[in-house]
């Protein structure tokens, strides 16, 4: 399944950069507020990372690194979550999903489920090893594998339905 989805890669002189990073930082507050209304439902379903995915692949890595780098540290501000001793490890997935979104959007040139595959793998499979690395422990580096397969299933699915139907 494909996207004709038009994608872009806005500049940081550019006020849209800011207006886009906003409105995604902002979903990424909201829906892991939701998420956390069921029990474990921050593992299971990874909220704090779907609007990253989409602002990078859809608008690039300027509009991915803001709102990759300012949802984690505002959501900890705000709310506490994620805690601050696994703020870098969220952080380091979250700069690599923006990086490789934007590098695989800009590559790709559409929207696709693979190239979304690819994405979403890519982050993880790297986001793991650096955890592994900031924490020592394997087994809670590997949680994203083990209980959070919903959430690359929406990560994916769900991006590819957002990619392609959001406009300018």
């Amino acid at each position: 399944m494909q996207a004709t989805a038009t994608l872009y890669s806005l500049r940081l002189n550019d006020i849209r950069t800011y207006i886009a990073a906003a409105i995604f930082v902002i979903g990424n507050i909201a829906l892991p507020q939701l998420c956390h209304l069921i029990p474990h439902g921050g593992p299971i379903f990874l909220p704090i990372y779907f609007f990253t995915l989409i602002g990078a692949y859809k608008y690039g890595l300027s509009v991915g690194l803001l709102t990759a780098t300012l949802s984690p540290m505002v959501n900890s501000l705000l709310f506490g979550m994620p805690a601050a001793a696994v703020l870098p490890a969220i952080l380091l997935k979250s700069i690599l999903l923006a990086v490789i979104a934007a590098i695989v959007a800009h590559k790709v040139g559409k929207a696709s489920i693979l190239s979304l595959i690819a994405v979403v793998l890519g982050y993880q499979v790297l986001g793991t090893l650096g955890e592994w690395a900031l924490s020592g422990n394997l087994a809670t580096a590997l949680q994203d594998f083990r209980i959070a397969i919903p959430g690359l299933l929406i990560q994916v699915f769900g991006g590819f339905l957002l990619t392609k139907h959001l406009k300018p």
